[in-house]
């Protein structure tokens, strides 16, 4: 069974349909790009499948467990996180601290976040800075951080709720080529240790083609391609659609 399965979901906005009959399915221990040009509805789909929207029809499930209907806190404490391409955290506090605030969060102990957290939970917090290479930041306030280790910051912090799925929306963005690619590939070092899957939008082909298992093209609400990167760069569809033509060339194999 599929971790993540999209059936047939479909969603307007007035008179506007943004997803019209998307089908996909993601498996554990993978990582699966979703890319489109701008309007595609790739931000509409991660809303539907992290529970901020709800989908006119169509059904999302995560490992046979049925996600819509559900609201995006429901979601998650069902197994299902994310990042944003604005990273996302408590400026004035330091990593380690932001990590225990998302921890005691997790474990709904809220009345601990005015208190001292226990010898676990700071171990726990450290263990998640390790896993994203920034334990010797563990005392630096995060708006001191530089930008790209603002972003493994909340992928620490995604990591805290120990999800089945992570939705990343373009984990790179703003990145040099180096960094970008580094992040890819710690993500994957995560997705293996932790079996977990994981779903990502990116502008960066690079990126897509280096690092996915499979890659999912969205154009006008409608998956126009799908299947193994070697498959998706010859398909005159997705070249048509999103890269005018240019994709096979582009980025041919080195």
């Amino acid at each position: 069974m599929p971790l993540l399965e999209v059936r047939d979901l479909h969603k307007s906005f007035g008179g506007v349909v943004v997803l019209d009959g998307v089908c996909f399915e993601v498996e554990a221990g993978s990582v699966s790009a979703l890319i489109g040009p701008n309007g595609a509805g790739k931000s509409t789909c991660f809303n539907v499948i992290g529970g901020q929207l709800g989908a006119d029809s169509g059904s999302v499930a995560l490992a046979g467990q049925v996600l819509s209907g559900h609201d995006a806190r429901a979601v998650c404490r069902m197994g299902v996180a994310r990042t944003f391409q604005i990273a996302a955290t408590f400026a004035s506090l330091s990593a380690r601290e932001n990590l225990e605030v998302a921890l005691l969060a997790h474990e709904q102990d809220v009345y601990r976040l005015w208190g001292r957290p226990s010898s676990a939970c700071r171990s726990q917090a450290m263990s998640l800075l390790a896993d994203v290479g920034l334990a010797h930041a563990a005392g630096s306030a995060a708006a001191t951080l530089a930008y790209g280790d603002q972003k493994r910051l909340e992928l620490a912090l995604a990591l805290a709720s120990r999800p089945k799925l992570l939705l990343m929306d373009e984990p790179t963005a703003g990145m040099a080529p180096g960094e970008r690619h580094a992040v890819m590939e710690m993500t994957r070092a995560l997705v293996t240790a932790r079996g977990m899957g994981v779903l990502f939008t990116e502008h960066s082909m690079d990126v897509v083609f280096g690092h996915a298992d499979r890659v999912i093209v969205l154009a006008g609400g409608r998956i126009v391609a799908q299947g193994e990167p070697h498959a998706v760069r010859a398909n005159q569809a997705a070249q048509a659609v999103y890269f005018g033509g240019a994709l096979s060339t582009s980025l041919a194999p080195p």
